[in-house]
């Protein structure tokens, strides 16, 4: 049997008071005084009351459900922006829906093409790595649903969209490497044609051009996010006639994977190649050697992510919002290279 939940009616009947009283008391109107309000509340508490988002749905054409779509959720990243998300929807009293492509293009588009949207108030997205085109994405937004998109995003989407400071955080990453004396910086980066992608090569490129350092093309490895791919992508630049002294990667699962590759080719990490990666997983503090890299603001892009869709629900003509976040570089031992000295005696 299914529980039995209060209805407002029952409050009232409780309290002797008008159904309305009750309604605008949960409304916090301003004609309803505070003790009223109270009593209420208490009462609404007392009953097992719940709001039917169904029944208010109807009334104010409000589902109070969003949908997001995520490439992943197994990795730190993903599980920690999404965290964020819940924080701001779970506080203004919103379902969430959540909705995984694993990087699958044609699944995101199969996912679009069977949502149904008159139960949705609008969408949180993160594209697919393969997604290169998103025509879809304008379609929902020409048709009145609001999309936010976060971390990855559709460049040619007109809506807001909330980033970490990509370009910036991959300058100072490879600066990093610079600044302990490596020179030979190779970038195993992500799919090409995400924009955050773009961004982190540039930031690359610049600061090498910065301290007239080479930029080989060799050097230069798009794949995946995976570790697999970073190990990979290791092992492709160590055939190479010319080898790079430092590898920046654009995640710290694919500079983990490149790190692994190292050790059993009989690298050493930090002394003979320097390692620096990007996110700030768990897992750079705890592997040997300790990964350096820029932190990125997961949490806040979710939560920001998500007030900003509130926005554009609450306000149809609400101007659109570009939001890009500070990363943070977090010095480890993957980027030192080990001097050896001798003790005086």
């Amino acid at each position: 049997m299914r529980r039995h939940y209060a209805t407002i009616k029952d409050i009232a009947r409780a309290l002797n008071i008008s159904v309305s009283t009750v309604s605008r008391a949960m409304r916090d109107t301003y004609d309803v005084n505070a003790e009223t309000r109270q009593m209420v509340l208490a009462k609404a508490a007392e009953l097992n009351y719940r709001p039917n988002f169904n029944a208010m749905g109807l009334v104010k054409n409000s589902s109070h459900n969003l949908a997001v779509l995520l490439p992943g959720i197994t990795n730190y990243y993903f599980s920690t922006v999404f965290t964020g998300i819940q924080e701001v929807a779970y506080r203004h009293g919103y379902n969430l829906i959540l909705h995984v492509t694993n990087d699958d293009a044609e699944r995101e588009l199969s996912i679009i093409r069977n949502l149904s949207f008159s139960s949705l108030d609008g969408m949180l997205v993160s594209v697919s790595s393969q997604a290169d085109a998103c025509d879809h994405f304008q379609e929902i937004i020409n048709d009145g649903v609001p999309v936010v998109f976060f971390d990855r995003v559709a460049e040619h989407v007109s809506t807001s969209k909330v980033m970490q400071d990509d370009y910036n955080g991959a300058f100072e990453a490879t600066e990093h490497l610079v600044a302990k004396g490596y020179r030979r910086i190779a970038h195993i980066a992500g799919p090409q044609g995400l924009t955050f992608t773009g961004n982190r090569l540039q930031g690359y490129l610049d600061a090498l051009r910065k301290h007239k350092l080479p930029v080989q093309d060799s050097w230069i490895i798009h794949s995946g996010f995976s570790q697999d791919s970073g190990y990979q992508d290791f092992r492709q630049l160590w055939q190479l006639s010319s080898k790079p002294d430092a590898i920046f990667a654009v995640n710290d699962r694919k500079a983990v994977g490149a790190m692994l590759a190292m050790k059993e080719m009989n690298v050493i990490p930090g002394k003979e190649v320097g390692v620096i990666g990007f996110t700030n997983d768990p897992v750079s503090a705890i592997i040997s050697p300790s990964l350096s890299t820029i932190a990125e603001p997961a949490f806040e892009i979710g939560k920001v992510s998500c007030q900003l869709l509130l926005n554009h629900i609450r306000k149809k003509n609400f101007i659109a919002e570009e939001v890009v976040l500070p990363g943070k570089l977090i010095e480890r031992e993957s980027t030192q290279k080990v001097t050896f000295t001798t003790k005086r005696k």
